[in-house]
């Protein structure tokens, strides 16, 4: 049972999950879409809409705080600048998961994750 339990660990450690999250991101915020596995997903969600909510402000300190999640110049500079103003007015739910396919290799679900625009 997974009662009171806050995250999926994705079966790996912490360092490797914090390392896989950060590389999800980096990529979703590259490409504004990407297919991966469904939990993979949603535990990229709940880590991407904390960072937009952080960088609708737009300020210095936002910068910094996107930059010590992500350690990527130019992934941080196009979320905060690019991305965040797009949902000044909105109070959440900036990202969408469509379920896609079932992968052939070991049949694990997938699921595309994309920005709302």
């Amino acid at each position: 049972m997974r009662h009171r339990n806050g995250y999926r660990k994705l079966g790996r450690t912490s360092a490797h999950r914090k390392a896989l999250l950060k590389n999800l991101a980096i990529a979703l915020i590259k490409y504004k879409k990407i297919e991966t596995g469904v939990f993979k997903a949603k535990e990229l969600q709940t880590y991407i809409e904390r960072l937009v909510t952080i960088a609708r402000v737009g300020d210095f300190n936002a910068h910094r705080l996107i930059y010590a999640y992500l350690q990527n110049k130019e992934a941080t500079k196009k979320l905060v600048v690019e991305i965040a103003p797009q949902y000044k007015e909105r109070k959440g739910g900036y990202t969408r998961i469509n379920r896609t396919r079932t992968r052939r290799g070991d049949a694990s679900q997938m699921a595309l994750i994309e920005f709302i625009s």
